[in-house]
């Protein structure tokens, strides 16, 4: 495993633990599974995780795992504040014990505000007495650095690095977003300031490996270097300075596996003209096909009228990657064989998950186009037959 220093000189693996994605059963998370998987990862020298209040079960797996195994002092964890659900200070200090009493532990290494999204929102923050609570836990220890997480233009995170002497931040990243979110000139820019940065969305939700355009496909097969999809996404991030620690969400110890052998062979400057090259002719390909640039955070959700928004965008998309057939047959699963239909149709057009949105993708006018393209003559006829003679 290779490291990269916080600002404070504290050594980060180069491959963090994203914890959104642990593998589910009935009742919750899959623990066995979760734990071989992180135990095989720190095993190899991840030592960052990343966890928040609102994944459901993560906080409290991650504790779990880490306590009975007797290594919670020899990693790192990274949790966030769920600004937008709190009103007062009170109310952050109430969050922030139960996110300890979850993680089993009695400080926090990295805390983030979790989606921080302009200056108005930091400026409220600052209202309610967040620096002087900050400041407070930082003397403490129970918080050691203290950042943020963000999903939006250039110009407005720029602006949220000057805002605050913060010790880290946190960006959607990868060579899909270049020029997009914070972009590369926000990592430049953070890098400037002396600011580590972690990458999140390395993969933009799995859709740099899953489905990608056959004409993608072909591009990366019949390259002079022989690596995976998910390789070349982490080797260019990897090959910028800038990047401090790349997240990934390891569901599988196939994943894990890659992973690291990713992050123990990569290296500052490993690319050339040609690999950069190869990389731009891919998002060209990509972009060709993609309909909705949704990264299935899940933000979004819950819709008041169960639609299943990152599902719907997911099968969206894959109607023009993987063909009509495909896609209408996940669809008519994933929205009509279930107990209450999830589809886009169900759609009231309230906006409520356009506010939560981190792409700023205009979801009620994308799901009107989902719903032409998936929901024609035979889908309506399933849905029909499924809701008057199926029973659950």
């Amino acid at each position: 495993m290779q490291y990269r220093n916080d600002k404070y000189g504290n050594r980060i693996s180069v491959l963090g633990y994203g914890c959104m994605r642990f593998s589910q059963k009935a009742g919750g998370t899959d623990i066995e599974k979760t734990e071989k998987e992180i135990m095989a990862a720190y095993k190899a020298g991840v030592n960052y995780f990343d966890t928040a209040y609102i994944y459901p079960g993560s906080e409290a797996a991650l504790g779990k795992i880490l306590e009975r195994n007797g290594i919670r002092e020899k990693v790192s964890i990274a949790t966030k504040l769920p600004h937008y659900l709190l009103k007062t200070r009170e109310s952050a200090e109430k969050c922030f014990g139960e996110q300890l009493s979850r993680l089993r532990t009695d400080y926090v290494d990295y805390y983030l505000m979790h989606m921080l999204s302009d200056i108005k929102s930091w400026e409220r923050l600052k209202a309610d007495g967040i620096e002087e609570w900050i400041q407070e836990k930082k003397q403490n220890g129970s918080i050691r650095q203290v950042g943020f997480s963000y999903h939006g233009n250039t110009d407005m995170f720029c602006q949220l690095i000057d805002a605050y002497d913060w010790d880290f931040c946190q960006i959607q990243y990868n060579y899909l977003d270049e020029h997009s979110q914070a972009g590369r000139k926000g990592l430049e820019y953070a890098a400037t300031k002396g600011i580590p940065v972690i990458i999140m969305e390395p993969l933009r939700g799995g859709r740099l490996v899953n489905n990608l355009p056959e004409k993608a496909q072909k591009l990366f097969a019949e390259y002079e270097i022989s690596r995976t999809p998910a390789e070349w996404a982490f080797h260019w991030l990897w090959n910028q300075p800038q990047v401090t620690c790349v997240l990934s969400g390891m569901n599988s110890m196939e994943m894990v596996e890659e992973n690291i052998r990713s992050a123990s062979g990569s290296k500052v400057g490993e690319f050339t003209e040609r690999d950069e090259q190869l990389l731009s002719d891919v998002v060209k390909a990509i972009n060709e096909k993609m309909k909705v640039g949704c990264t299935g955070c899940g933000y979004c959700m819950p819709c008041p009228k169960q639609v299943d928004i990152p599902g719907t965008f997911a099968i969206y998309n894959k109607r023009y990657t993987d063909g009509r057939q495909k896609a209408f047959e996940e669809y008519l699963l994933c929205t009509v064989l279930r107990k209450d239909s999830t589809s886009a149709s169900n759609c009231i057009e309230c906006g409520k998950c356009e506010q939560h949105c981190p792409q700023h993708i205009p979801i009620r006018q994308e799901l009107k186009n989902a719903k032409r393209a998936l929901e024609g003559p035979v889908y309506k006829i399933a849905k029909w037959f499924v809701s008057t003679f199926l029973k659950y």
